[in-house]
């Protein structure tokens, strides 16, 4: 029963800050009554209820979805396998640390946005397609939207909060625990693997979590680039310049639950993998 009352009251108090925002939306829209400045509730919601049907020609709503995952995916993914173990070494060896953090420190600042005319001077509108060499057929279709522009701006825009919750993660390990080890005869690898990545473990997760975050804020960006015939920052872009306002609402409103929704289940698994830590 008192776990029962707990989810709800989480629930409710989860739900508080989406309703009032709701309702301030309801009261402006009624207000203002301009569907060019804000459309009304119901012609953005109707869009979720066929999330399968066109929009403005662009294919539906599920499938810019999708299509916007999978490029926020590899990017993430090619991120996660270079920052990884990047930062662990530089964390674990200071000789690594001091000959890789000055070149780290110089291109962190640097938003990914910033690297868009140097991107598309170096890939165009190279895809997935033209990498594999197919110039025709359903997968060509396919494989043309994953543009290597695109994802290398995701890959920026995850790469560096990976590599430095990575580096704080290892660096941060108690040296009491690993030289304890080393004296009762650990070898390095045996250091490596069971004590620096589970101390480390939880951290280097946050910065997953926290990649993840940026990679998919990096999308509109991203699906702004030439070349981009999809995904949901391209519908934003083009409802923008038609005027459907309606449309870039529910094309934010869908980049807000997904992110949302991806964050959920890291903390999920934070939770499941690191309960320790608690």
């Amino acid at each position: 029963m008192a776990a029962i009352l707990k989810f709800i009251k989480q629930a409710v108090f989860t739900l508080i800050g989406p309703a009032l925002i709701l309702l301030l939306w309801l009261h402006l829209a009624k207000v203002i009554d301009n569907r060019l400045i804000l459309p009304q509730f119901t012609s953005v919601a109707i869009h979720f209820f066929h999330p399968l049907s066109s929009l403005i020609g662009l294919g539906s709503l599920a499938i810019n979805i999708f299509i916007s995952l999978i490029r926020v995916f590899i990017g993430y993914a090619i991120a996660a396998l270079l920052a990884v173990p990047i930062g662990v070494l530089m964390g674990y060896n200071a000789g690594a640390y001091a000959l890789v953090n000055p070149v780290l420190s110089l291109f962190r600042p640097i938003p990914p946005i910033s690297w868009v005319p140097l991107v598309l001077a170096w890939f165009g509108v190279t895809s997935l397609a033209s990498i594999i060499g197919l110039t025709q057929g359903p997968w060509y279709v396919y494989l043309n939207n994953f543009k290597v522009s695109m994802t290398f701006i995701i890959f920026l825009g995850a790469f560096f909060p990976i590599v430095t919750s990575s580096i704080h993660g290892v660096s941060t390990v108690p040296r009491q625990l690993v030289e304890s080890a080393r004296v009762l005869g650990a070898d390095e690898w045996f250091v490596f693997r069971k004590i620096l990545l589970p101390a480390a473990g939880p951290t280097i997760v946050n910065g997953l979590r926290t990649g993840l975050g940026v990679a998919w804020t990096c999308l509109v960006s991203a699906e702004m680039l030439p070349g981009s015939l999809s995904g949901v920052g391209y519908m934003i872009m083009h409802a923008y310049e038609i005027a459907r306002v309606d449309v870039v609402m529910t094309g934010m409103i869908s980049i807000g639950v997904t992110g949302s929704l991806l964050d959920y289940f890291f903390r999920i698994a934070e939770r499941k993998w690191f309960s320790w830590k608690r």
